[in-house]
């Protein structure tokens, strides 16, 4: 069930996206007096699902959904139709327009993609707002993954600095994670236990976190291990484990909270554990063996019942600055992003369609729907206007070249390049999808 979900709202939002995308192209090319012989969502080789003729248009849905595509007369495109291009130009084809106008045209999709994901940012602040747990309210520290721990930081540590600037009133550990990620930072400053440390990163850090597939976050705030109550008949209970006491340590391993504990016996579910219980004032230690689902049955205090959440709210008209803040925000850092994309750690962890519906969760939340929806109309617009025929970008560069020699490239050699373009895209498409592929294989 958690991949249906998954599958629909990535339909769902990849339609809305496609559909908005191609519009952008479509009232461009209307803005000029340009053509549309077709608008579709999804590919529709040898028959569509759906199709109607309106004026010169025929709307329509395909069967392949790969993405969607509208049909301008006189354009040499996915289409690959030469009868037309062989004919005398007409005035209403793309090929007929200035320069400036089809370069426009060529750009409609990518500006409305930027627009759709302002909108959506803008309209998920005004109505929800911002929840988030600022870096400075994580009093406990956090716990530290295992390739953190492996350049030094260490479970309690508190993140003070970066580069010796210090972490705002706002900034969370997860905006610190992509800095360390995106920004090259050289050293990070911690509180550790009330003195301060400082870890150094290494120059290969972010494709060392890349290839141990660090999908939980580098850190995660911690709040204490109290035992809120215990279930009658269970281990704990038997064990003589009472409510409020606080596990300090599991197998003589000191713990730094609720986080790191849960991490520690879940490795350990099979066999019997020791723990250390802080008891009024004072330790003791009890030995309970977890039931056969892992379960020792105890109920924890929660981290919200010790951390400060922050909440933002936004009127209307502050929600606007706010979403273009947070589009170009989300825009520059995906464009950082591409030094790891194509590293070779990042090449190995590429995915398709599979990846991405993963960031819908499998849960149906309309916030968590809207947010990646926007998030996922960024990343169309970068990806089409990379410089590949085939794409908008690809036109876009041979537009540009026309607008600075002078000159129109032979249309053979677009005829090539498109081509090329093409199936560059679908060896891509085929590695990506290839990947999810095999990592389902070999999760089962």
């Amino acid at each position: 069930m958690d991949y249906v979900i998954q599958a629909v709202q990535f339909l769902l939002g990849i339609s809305i996206l496609v559909i908005l995308h191609e519009f952008g192209h479509f009232i461009a090319a209307k803005a000029f007096k340009t053509r549309v012989e077709a608008f579709y969502l999804f590919f529709n080789p040898w028959f569509s699902l759906v199709k109607k003729k309106i004026g010169d248009t025929e709307y329509g849905i395909g069967w392949l959904p790969l993405g969607g595509y509208v049909k301008i007369s006189g354009m040499i495109d996915e289409s690959m139709d030469k009868e037309q291009m062989e004919k005398p130009a007409e005035p209403w084809e793309f090929r007929s327009k200035p320069t400036w106008q089809r370069l426009i045209i060529m750009l409609g999709g990518v500006i409305v993609n930027v627009i759709v994901a302002f909108f959506i940012y803008a309209m998920v602040l005004f109505t929800w707002g911002e929840t988030y747990i600022p870096a400075q309210n994580a009093t406990y520290g956090v716990y530290c993954d295992s390739v953190a721990q492996s350049i030094g930081f260490v479970n309690g540590d508190k993140i003070v600095a970066l580069d010796g600037k210090p972490i705002d009133s706002e900034t969370t550990y997860g905006q610190i994670t992509v800095q360390l990620l995106l920004d090259d930072i050289k050293e990070v400053t911690v509180d550790r236990g009330g003195s301060r440390e400082t870890v150094l990163i290494p120059a290969d850090f972010a494709e060392t976190v890349i290839s141990n597939k660090v999908t939980k976050g580098l850190f995660v705030e911690e709040c204490p291990f109290i035992v809120d109550s215990v279930s009658q008949d269970l281990p704990a209970f038997e064990a003589g484990i009472l409510k409020g006491d606080e596990v300090v340590a599991i197998n003589g391993n000191k713990i730094s909270g609720l986080v790191n504990s849960l991490e520690y016996m879940g490795s350990e579910k099979n066999g019997e554990l020791t723990l250390t219980l802080l008891r009024n004032g004072s330790e003791i230690e009890i030995n309970v063996t977890p039931n056969e689902d892992g379960q020792i049955g105890v109920l924890r205090k929660t981290p919200l019942d010790y951390l400060t959440i922050a909440t933002k709210e936004y009127g209307f008209f502050e929600s606007i600055p706010a979403g273009f803040y947070k589009t170009g925000n989300v825009l520059k850092r995906y464009i950082d992003q591409f030094k790891l994309i194509f590293s070779k750690a990042g090449v190995k962890q590429l995915g398709g369609f599979g990846s991405i519906s993963k960031l819908y969760g499998a849960t149906w939340d309309w916030q968590n729907f809207w947010e990646k929806t926007a998030l996922i109309s960024v990343m169309l617009a970068v990806m089409n206007l990379l410089p590949i025929p085939a794409l908008d970008g690809g036109h876009v560069m041979f537009l540009s070249y026309e607008m600075i020699t002078g000159r129109k490239p032979h249309e053979k050699v677009m005829e090539y390049a498109q081509i090329a373009g093409m199936m560059l895209l679908l060896a891509f498409m085929l590695y990506a999808n290839g990947m999810d592929v095999v990592r389902a294989w070999f999760s089962n």
